[in-house]
């Protein structure tokens, strides 16, 4: 029997720490408790009902009820519940899930998969990995790492010393060290100067990325940390030919390039990986979220032969690779994700993502129509709106005001859930939702707008 949502509150209140939250705020406003699931729907604890128009966090792409990712669990669970990867050892589910990780993304140059929890742990260990590389091949010097302002890599210690938000920095003493440099986000919406195109944009971001590779020297920088599109910084699509000079520069100078796939993999683009949408090369790939369609912590970090053959040098002399977390290939989460691939396979959900994709993006662009929206941008089943006071300047709304808080919980008053990142609303719904899903989305934000602006009228904010 479910407890009562007072009883929830209590608790939560008294006893729950909640990451990404408003501490003091949490005491007074209590949890939104969700219950349980229905394919792209979630319901709460006093029986609302909610189209979860963010997958969760951006990684539920099978929604919330599928019924072969709980039997595949079981299956292992009472078969082997785990077993460990040190030392040689290994489980049937992880060699597996590496072989079919290793044959979706060898056409990328993938060769190994080493197994961790979270997206995070792959950013870290990719850290660790890279670092150990240039050590053995004799380029110690390579230590600097390159990342974009609004990019995000995750929280650990040295991930959150990636990611370029300045909340996940603040009085947590991060970046640490002078090892991560900082780069231009390529978001032509918020960055472009006066007068400049999308292409003299694009040429201006990646000199500067050029001229601080020459002033640090790149026999000290070992390599570029960046999503495909970069997801938690507000959904900012590259502009074209972005990729094509930045992958050029970095192998003028032998830079390794890390792609964060962990939002942007397993379709959510329109193709099995962003990597293949933007024809990006990388040296390593990150992996997690939709990897198991979050049903179960799992993720990876894919490296290339090059890289491998590096690791296995440096192994060598060491003596062992001296790296590997506890639960790294867990039988039982790599079995949800084995048969999450199957079903992405099956079912053709990349395919799914390209027929319904363009509706999606036609009701998102329309959403420009609403006098607090002043653009939108998005690539397959991912999108963004720009919330702003008044069109004509682009001033947003003063945070005191409360606007943009209204936005989001209007949403939940009228059953959807969406995500605000600072002035942007993102959008990333399982990749399972139809046609009839995604406009029931569009019209339930519509009206969650309709009355922010009404309250934003009534306090004189706008006409």
């Amino acid at each position: 029997m479910l407890r009562t949502h007072e009883l929830n509150v209590k608790q939560d209140v008294d006893s729950l720490f909640h990451p990404y939250t408003p501490l003091a705020r949490q005491r007074e406003t209590g949890p939104l408790v969700i219950t349980r699931g229905d394919g792209v729907y979630v319901e709460d604890d006093q029986g609302r009902r909610y189209l979860e128009g963010m997958s969760g966090l951006w990684c539920t792409a099978l929604g919330f009820s599928e019924p072969r990712l709980t039997e595949a669990a079981a299956r292992q669970m009472n078969r082997l519940p785990y077993y460990q990867l040190f030392g040689g050892r290994a489980n049937e589910p992880s060699i597996e899930l590496s072989h079919r990780l290793i044959e979706k993304t060898r056409h990328l140059g993938m060769e190994k998969a080493m197994f961790a929890n979270s997206g995070s742990e792959a950013n870290d260990q990719a850290v660790k990995m890279i670092w150990y590389y240039f050590n053995a091949i004799g380029k110690p010097t390579k230590k600097k790492l390159i990342a974009r302002e609004r990019g995000y890599h995750g929280v650990t210690v040295m991930s959150a010393s990636l990611t370029g938000l300045p909340g996940n920095h603040a009085d947590f003493d991060l970046p640490i060290g002078e090892r991560v440099l900082r780069t231009a986000c390529p978001s032509f919406y918020h960055y472009a100067q006066p007068g400049e195109t999308e292409a003299a944009f694009t040429n201006r971001i990646v000199s500067e990325l050029e001229a601080l590779i020459l002033r640090e020297g790149a026999d000290t920088i070992a390599a570029f940390f960046a999503e495909p599109l970069q997801g938690a910084g507000g959904v900012i699509i590259p502009p074209p030919g972005y990729w094509a000079q930045v992958q050029a520069l970095l192998r003028e100078h032998d830079i390794l390039l890390v792609a964060d796939e962990v939002i942007t993999g397993f379709g959510r683009t329109g193709q099995w990986f962003g990597c293949d949408t933007y024809q990006i090369q990388p040296d390593m790939m990150s992996l997690a979220k939709a990897l198991s369609s979050s049903y179960l912590p799992i993720s990876a970090t894919l490296v290339s032969a090059k890289v491998y053959a590096g690791l296995t040098q440096g192994s060598t002399r060491n003596g062992l690779f001296s790296h590997g977390v506890t639960y790294a290939g867990h039988p039982v989460c790599a079995a949800v994700a084995i048969e999450t691939l199957k079903i992405y396979e099956e079912r053709d959900l990349v395919r799914h993502v390209q027929q319904i994709a363009p509706h999606f993006q036609q009701r998102l662009q329309a959403m420009t129509q609403h006098p607090m929206v002043h653009a939108t941008r998005g690539i397959g089943l991912i999108g963004a709106m720009e919330l702003v006071q008044d069109k004509a300047s682009r001033r947003l709304f003063d945070p005191a005001s409360g606007i943009v808080a209204r936005v989001l919980s209007a949403g939940l008053e009228v059953g959807v859930i969406y995500r605000p990142l600072r002035d942007t609303m993102a959008l990333c719904p399982p990749l399972i939702i139809n046609s009839a899903q995604i406009d029931e989305l569009f019209d339930k934000l519509t009206l969650a707008l309709n009355m922010a602006l009404a309250d934003a009228r009534h306090a004189g904010l706008m006409p």
